[in-house]
């Protein structure tokens, strides 16, 4: 079993400052590694956005931040970051994300992990269910993303599908020109007909009860000691 007791937690970015600066610490010194530095989820205005919500991934005594993620609702004062991304290869995503905003949408972005729990599924799944699990409480129907390579896999496992309308079939050279992003979308949030089906029974027990303490198994059998807080207060 692991050491170490991961409390993932999600909360309206105003809500917590502090914890949006833990969460805009980490993720830099992540990106700093890959020779990123210049990207639209690692900038600080959304910390006072009502439409942010926060995913933290931290230690039992709040210590030590080990990944996190945003959904960024769509339709408030900041254009998603999927549309400051790529609207200078594909200018439709503008037009694209109104529409579906009508009925409810929203951006997972900003996903991340620390190289010390590399390995345990934090990003690569754990992150991926609770975004998905939140977005009923927040009346989503839609969900959007933009995955690295390494990443679309796992996000299919949730019920992402490469949203073949934008860019070159859904890709596009992000954030980098030599790197590749593939833009993704959950079509029916609430059905969830498109994830696996043992992704999508944990994705509903999440929904059933957003506060709970769990053994989950992680990647190469690995047992994780996991606490979810992801009922999240002040919802309009």
């Amino acid at each position: 079993m692991s050491d170490i007791k991961f409390v993932i937690k999600a909360f309206r970015a105003p809500d917590d400052t502090a914890a949006c600066q833990k969460f805009v610490d980490g993720h830099m010194k992540v990106l700093k590694i890959y020779g990123i530095t210049m990207i639209t989820s690692a900038n600080i205005e959304w910390f006072e956005d009502p439409d942010t919500y926060v995913i933290l991934v931290e230690s039992e005594d709040g210590e030590k931040v080990y990944g996190g993620a945003r959904v960024q609702v769509a339709g408030g004062k900041y254009e998603l970051p999927i549309e400051k991304a790529v609207k200078d290869m594909d200018d439709s995503v503008h037009e694209t994300v109104r529409q579906y905003a009508e009925r409810g949408t929203a951006e997972f972005c900003g996903l991340w992990n620390s190289r010390e729990v590399a390995g345990y599924g934090i990003g690569s799944m754990y992150l991926g269910r609770a975004a998905v699990a939140i977005t009923q409480q927040l009346k989503l129907t839609t969900l959007f993303g933009l995955c690295a390579p390494a990443t679309v896999k796992n996000s299919a496992r949730v019920g992402f599908e490469i949203a073949t309308f934008l860019g070159n079939n859904g890709t596009f050279y992000y954030p980098k020109e030599d790197l590749i992003a593939t833009a993704v979308i959950i079509n029916d949030t609430e059905t969830l007909l498109t994830a696996e089906p043992e992704e999508r029974d944990i994705i509903f027990d999440l929904r059933k009860k957003p506060v709970q303490s769990k053994l989950e198994s992680g990647p190469k059998g690995r047992i994780l000691d996991v606490v979810y807080d992801l009922s999240i207060p002040n919802i309009n």
